[in-house]
């Protein structure tokens, strides 16, 4: 198969990246779709992500001794099981827009978790960058009712959660750069998956969560699909990701938020309160800031 021309690498690099970011800024719409059909998010996910486990482990029957060799490979395991937790199970039960936007706050936490696992001391700008985002968190959580900017439901906690575990998931990726990607990719749908199982069992004991329901093919039929697009969204970035700079990737990963939040608006699955849009905006120029922010220094020569 031929390589495209050089000039076009750069275009399909862009719409690579673009298209994760519609997958994953839309993922809300099946998840809300099998949840109809009796299948709860945190089992269509450990389904979701045990297909995609099982394909990699047979294209790669011994990728498995790298968890041997690079030990931070389960935290990054344990931090995707929180992501995935917290996101698919807030976007389902919650308001889309708010969960989307505590999730976005990884950045933020990204400040604070970098700092005694990767001991990069954060400078003013980080503190700056910092403190605009956790305004935009407390000015989205700030409801009349209470004095005090708490989560006001248990989507807002899973937000929480799915944006701190989204921040460790970024760490130990930078901490795991000599582990082969295919390895990485293993502990995020493993732990990913296992995440979403202990969660499901656990949500079972207190009747938060259904027990996977009679096989019909509407719903096997969506999880085939949702694995077909989370397996394109991944594959979309890694081409987009490898052949762009770390700062345009990010920026351009924020398209998700604008996704997620048109797209629940417009099928009344989220609403844009004032509260919402000002904090939203804090979060979002906190994100931008950051990417814009990673940006290499040039080297004089």
């Amino acid at each position: 198969m031929r390589s495209p021309p050089a000039a076009l690498v750069p275009v399909l690099a862009v719409a690579g990246l673009v298209i994760n970011a519609l997958n994953y800024g839309l993922i809300w719409w099946p998840l809300r779709y099998l949840q109809g059909w009796g299948l709860h998010p945190m089992w269509a996910t450990v389904m979701v992500d045990a297909l995609a486990c099982a394909g990699i482990v047979i294209l790669f029957p011994r990728i498995w001794r790298a968890f041997l060799a690079h030990r931070w490979l389960w935290l990054l395991a344990l931090a995707a099981g929180g992501t995935n937790v917290g996101f698919s199970w807030g976007v389902v039960v919650g308001d889309v827009v708010r969960v989307t936007l505590l999730t976005y706050l990884m950045p933020a936490w990204v400040v604070l978790l970098a700092w005694p696992i990767l001991g990069e001391k954060p400078d003013r700008g980080a503190l700056a960058r910092l403190a605009l985002a956790l305004g935009g968190m407390v000015v989205v959580l700030k409801t009349p009712e209470s004095p005090w900017p708490m989560p006001e439901s248990f989507a807002d906690a899973l937000g929480l959660l799915g944006g701190v575990s989204f921040a460790m998931v970024n760490i130990m990726l930078r901490k795991l750069r000599s582990a082969p990607p295919v390895a990485n990719a293993l502990a995020m749908f493993g732990g990913g998956g296992l995440g979403c199982l202990v969660a499901a069992l656990a949500g079972m004991q207190f009747g938060m969560v259904q027990a996977v329901p009679p096989l019909e093919t509407p719903w096997v039929f969506g999880v085939l699909l949702l694995t077909v697009a989370i397996i394109i969204a991944n594959s979309t970035l890694q081409y987009g990701a490898s052949r762009l700079p770390a700062n345009t990737t990010s920026i351009i990963m924020l398209l998700e938020v604008v996704f997620a939040s048109a797209s629940s608006v417009m099928l009344g699955a989220g609403v844009l309160t004032t509260n919402t849009l000002i904090g939203g905006a804090l979060i979002f120029a906190a994100c931008l800031w950051s990417a814009m922010a990673s940006a290499p220094a040039v080297a004089d020569d």
